[in-house]
């Protein structure tokens, strides 16, 4: 399916893919209520948003949480997602782009710093797991960065893709960030859990749908 001479893309998952910010917004208030914490909107999530994500709770409470209150927000958080996520589906026209991207002969894998173990099944259960050389999801603990996850991804693909071919396609700036740390281009969308104003200091394109992701993922990789 894939070779050296094919365009790949690297796909991220939440607010990527998946469009789960109703999910993720309401997950971590409900975290935060656990430790007493206000609410917060939307708009003041994706403009405070960063990774590692104990540093964005650190922006939203005004300090860096303990350890005990990370693992209790941490807990919370993915213990209500999982409720939350009943109600998500894929971003709208995902996956006939899937599907249009490997009739085109290239080759696309999926990267998601959400625990593999709820992944796959997620994935899979879309019907469109067949469309990916490799679905990887995070082992380990949370909050790190995903650098390492791509070094580690692009390693398995081996010589299935050429990362000056690659396009990562994500919604966070750590997207670009992981791109670059192996050599490969990024494309940013709008649509998920960045602002668009730091989405643009990561110097990567950023588009406001995935099919424009996709189109500007064809014109790199050509």
């Amino acid at each position: 399916m894939g070779n050296q001479s094919s365009a790949h893309i690297v796909w991220d998952w939440n607010g990527t893919l998946f469009h789960d910010n109703d999910a993720i917004i309401g997950a971590t208030n409900a975290a935060f209520a656990e430790l007493g914490l206000e609410p917060i909107t939307l708009e003041r999530y994706r403009a405070l948003y960063c990774v590692p994500v104990p540093r964005f709770y650190e922006r939203l409470i005004g300090r860096m949480p303990s350890d005990l209150e990370w693992e209790v927000m941490d807990g919370a958080f993915h213990r209500h997602y999982l409720e939350h996520r009943a109600r998500c589906g894929l971003t709208e026209g995902a996956a006939e782009l899937l599907a249009d991207w490997g009739t085109a002969g290239h080759s696309q894998s999926l990267l998601s710093m959400y625990g593999h173990e709820d992944l796959v099944p997620l994935v899979r259960g879309f019907g469109i797991e067949p469309h990916f050389l490799r679905v990887d999801g995070r082992t380990g603990p949370s909050g790190g960065s995903k650098a390492e996850h791509m070094v580690r991804h692009l390693q398995a693909l081996n010589t299935l893709v050429d990362p000056e071919r690659t396009v990562v396609i994500g919604d966070a700036a750590d997207d670009a960030l992981a791109a670059h740390h192996v050599g490969a281009h990024a494309v940013l969308y709008t649509g998920g859990s960045h602002g668009p104003d730091s989405l643009r200091g990561t110097g990567a394109p950023v588009v406001d749908s995935l099919a424009e992701a996709v189109a500007e993922a064809r014109r790199i990789a050509a």
